[in-house]
């Protein structure tokens, strides 16, 4: 998920609940406050990792296209804002991070990350009916808890059953729900209506949420965050070379995202029917339909 997700996108939620730490919960309160302190800082920077490594982005340009942004101003200064975060505090620590901790060790957390979201993405395979990929969802997260030892290891997609994600925004879509004005946040970054609401749905989904519903969210935090710097660590090329090469880097990242999600509700099947109608094209524009030009 580019934009899978993103990243998970959970510090929001489990954040609130971090902040209502009680002063018996074994960490004194001057480290609480320190602590939560980054982990404020590392959400306004962890971002779905498609929004990262943000550079200056001029005015959009009129191309004609109506890109359903209304709120285009305030999501321009929310994207300002998570770059700055990005280029002060995640992007350094997820550059050491790729820098110090060898592949192998990145694989392993990448892939115990994948597999605690196993029953987020159960639950939405089996919501949009789609009971093959919800079997390999099942599958998978059986057979790399066991013998992947606890998902630090990916087994399963050698037997053939990669790993695919879902999400309650891309159920809604399914069922034919639009997205939305665009909206883009801080902590969440692309966050229009119909995907903000899938990312709230999916908490409920997590059994991290009841484990922790009246607990310290230390653990949670701490997934959401070395989440963050793992998926930032992975996306510092191709980001770098989105920002070098974008004229508009708010309208690109606007677009890889909405492409991103089309293809994620579509589960990476190209829809033929939507192609445009080739029949009577040509080369010379003089001629409206000239036979001997036609594909």
């Amino acid at each position: 998920m580019l934009a899978e997700g993103a990243l998970s996108g959970q510090l929001f939620f489990w954040g609130r609940g971090y902040m209502k730490m009680k002063d018996g919960s074994g960490m004194p309160k001057a480290m609480r406050n320190m602590a939560l302190a980054m982990v404020a800082l590392i959400a306004f920077a962890a971002a779905p990792h498609v929004a990262m490594a943000q550079a200056e982005a001029p005015a959009a340009v009129d191309n004609g296209v109506d890109e359903n942004d209304p709120l285009e101003p305030m999501n321009r200064y929310f994207f300002e804002l998570n770059k700055f975060f990005d280029t002060i505090l995640l992007k350094p620590v997820a550059t050491w991070y790729d820098g110090v901790v060898p592949e192998p060790g990145r694989d392993g957390v990448r892939n115990f990350l994948d597999n605690l979201r196993s029953p987020v993405i159960l639950a939405n395979d089996m919501l949009q009916g789609e009971w093959e990929r919800a079997g390999t969802t099942a599958s998978r997260f059986g057979i790399n808890t066991t013998v992947g030892v606890l998902g630090l290891f990916d087994p399963a997609s050698s037997w053939g059953m990669p790993q695919h994600s879902e999400d309650f925004g891309q159920t809604l879509a399914v069922y034919g729900t639009g997205e939305g004005a665009y909206l883009y946040l801080p902590v969440l970054g692309p966050a229009p209506p119909r995907d903000l609401t899938g990312f709230f749905v999916d908490q409920f989904f997590d059994p991290l949420t009841y484990i922790y519903w009246d607990k310290p969210k230390t653990v949670p935090t701490i997934r959401f965050v070395v989440n963050g710097i793992d998926q930032r660590a992975r996306s510092l090329k191709t980001l770098d070379q989105i920002e070098r090469t974008s004229v508009d880097h708010y309208a690109t990242i606007r677009n890889l995202y909405r492409q991103i999600r089309a293809n994620e509700i579509a589960n990476g099947q190209r829809d033929f029917d939507d192609l445009p109608d080739i029949d009577n094209l040509n080369f010379d524009t003089n001629e409206t339909n000239n036979p001997g030009m036609r594909f």
